[in-house]
Protein backbone atom coordinates (compact mmCIF):
# COMPACT_ATOMS: atom_id res chain seq x y z
CA UNK A 1 0.00 0.00 0.00
CA UNK A 2 1.15 3.67 -0.98
CA UNK A 3 0.06 6.43 1.28
CA UNK A 4 -0.73 9.45 -0.37
CA UNK A 5 0.34 13.25 0.51
CA UNK A 6 -2.91 15.59 1.26
CA UNK A 7 -1.85 17.38 -2.16
CA UNK A 8 -1.60 14.03 -4.24
CA UNK A 9 -5.21 12.70 -2.92
CA UNK A 10 -6.36 16.40 -3.59
CA UNK A 11 -4.87 16.26 -7.47
CA UNK A 12 -5.64 12.62 -7.73
CA UNK A 13 -9.20 13.29 -6.56
CA UNK A 14 -9.86 16.78 -8.70
CA UNK A 15 -8.43 14.64 -12.03
CA UNK A 16 -5.75 17.33 -11.79
CA UNK A 17 -2.64 14.63 -11.79
CA UNK A 18 0.48 15.41 -14.44
CA UNK A 19 1.02 12.83 -16.22
CA UNK A 20 4.28 11.33 -14.67
CA UNK A 21 2.38 11.37 -11.16
CA UNK A 22 -0.55 9.62 -12.78
CA UNK A 23 2.07 7.04 -14.54
CA UNK A 24 3.36 6.22 -11.01
CA UNK A 25 -0.67 5.89 -9.50
CA UNK A 26 -1.31 3.56 -12.55
CA UNK A 27 2.14 1.25 -11.42
CA UNK A 28 1.22 1.43 -7.69
CA UNK A 29 -2.48 0.96 -8.30
CA UNK A 30 -2.42 -3.00 -7.57
CA UNK A 31 -0.86 -2.02 -3.75
CA UNK A 32 -3.94 0.14 -2.94
CA UNK A 33 -3.66 3.65 -1.41
CA UNK A 34 -3.98 5.08 2.08
CA UNK A 35 -4.97 8.41 3.27
CA UNK A 36 -4.51 9.89 7.14
CA UNK A 37 -7.72 10.84 8.61
CA UNK A 38 -5.28 14.51 8.96
CA UNK A 39 -5.50 14.94 4.87
CA UNK A 40 -9.49 15.37 5.57
CA UNK A 41 -8.83 18.39 8.15
CA UNK A 42 -6.15 19.72 5.83
CA UNK A 43 -8.71 19.46 2.93
CA UNK A 44 -10.98 21.48 5.08
CA UNK A 45 -8.23 23.68 6.23
CA UNK A 46 -7.42 25.11 3.16
CA UNK A 47 -10.91 25.36 2.13
CA UNK A 48 -11.74 27.86 5.18
CA UNK A 49 -8.47 29.57 4.36
CA UNK A 50 -9.27 29.90 0.56
CA UNK A 51 -6.12 28.00 -0.35
CA UNK A 52 -8.61 25.52 -2.14
CA UNK A 53 -11.84 25.49 -4.25
CA UNK A 54 -14.13 22.62 -4.35
CA UNK A 55 -17.34 22.17 -6.59
CA UNK A 56 -19.35 21.53 -4.15
CA UNK A 57 -18.86 21.46 0.12
CA UNK A 58 -16.14 20.31 1.56
CA UNK A 59 -17.96 18.10 3.52
CA UNK A 60 -19.44 16.37 1.00
CA UNK A 61 -16.19 16.30 -1.46
CA UNK A 62 -14.73 14.41 1.92
CA UNK A 63 -17.50 12.00 1.97
CA UNK A 64 -17.15 11.49 -1.55
CA UNK A 65 -13.52 11.13 -1.62
CA UNK A 66 -12.93 8.89 1.02
CA UNK A 67 -15.52 6.76 -0.26
CA UNK A 68 -14.17 5.30 -2.93
CA UNK A 69 -12.48 1.96 -3.13
CA UNK A 70 -9.29 3.01 -4.60
CA UNK A 71 -7.92 4.65 -0.85
CA UNK A 72 -8.00 3.03 2.42
CA UNK A 73 -8.55 5.44 5.27
CA UNK A 74 -6.27 5.49 8.13
CA UNK A 75 -7.46 7.02 11.30
CA UNK A 76 -4.99 8.69 13.95
CA UNK A 77 -4.28 6.34 16.74
CA UNK A 78 -1.87 6.76 19.94
CA UNK A 79 1.23 5.23 18.27
CA UNK A 80 0.81 7.25 15.59
CA UNK A 81 0.73 10.23 17.95
CA UNK A 82 3.53 9.76 19.89
CA UNK A 83 5.88 8.69 16.58
CA UNK A 84 4.95 12.10 15.01
CA UNK A 85 6.54 13.94 18.35
CA UNK A 86 9.36 11.50 18.41
CA UNK A 87 11.01 11.95 14.81
CA UNK A 88 14.45 12.05 14.15
CA UNK A 89 15.53 15.62 13.68
CA UNK A 90 16.08 17.90 11.74
CA UNK A 91 11.85 17.65 11.01
CA UNK A 92 9.48 20.67 10.11
CA UNK A 93 7.34 21.36 12.85
CA UNK A 94 4.00 21.26 10.27
CA UNK A 95 2.21 18.97 13.05
CA UNK A 96 -0.04 17.76 10.16
CA UNK A 97 3.20 16.46 7.86
CA UNK A 98 4.36 15.12 10.81
CA UNK A 99 1.42 12.78 11.83
CA UNK A 100 1.75 11.64 7.88
CA UNK A 101 5.19 10.89 8.24
CA UNK A 102 4.38 8.78 11.19
CA UNK A 103 1.58 7.26 9.90
CA UNK A 104 4.05 6.46 6.62
CA UNK A 105 6.69 4.80 9.62
CA UNK A 106 4.49 3.16 11.87
CA UNK A 107 2.40 1.03 9.12
CA UNK A 108 5.92 0.55 6.87
CA UNK A 109 4.54 2.37 4.08
CA UNK A 110 6.09 4.80 0.90
CA UNK A 111 4.92 8.23 0.61
CA UNK A 112 3.73 9.62 -2.52
CA UNK A 113 4.52 13.27 -2.03
CA UNK A 114 5.59 16.70 -3.91
CA UNK A 115 6.38 18.24 -0.62
CA UNK A 116 10.58 18.88 -0.83
CA UNK A 117 10.81 19.16 2.83
CA UNK A 118 9.76 15.36 3.51
CA UNK A 119 11.27 14.39 0.26
CA UNK A 120 14.36 15.98 2.06
CA UNK A 121 13.81 13.82 5.11
CA UNK A 122 15.78 10.78 4.86
CA UNK A 123 14.06 8.72 7.94
CA UNK A 124 10.59 8.19 5.52
CA UNK A 125 10.37 5.78 2.68
CA UNK A 126 8.88 8.26 -0.22
CA UNK A 127 7.75 8.28 -4.06
CA UNK A 128 7.52 11.53 -6.25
Amino acid sequence: MILLDTHIWIWWTNGSLNTEHSKLIAYHQNKGFAISIISCWEVAKLVEYNRLELRCSVNEWLKKAVAKPEFYLLDIDIPILVESTQLLQPFHRDPADQIIVATARIYDLSLFTVDQKILNYPHVKTLS
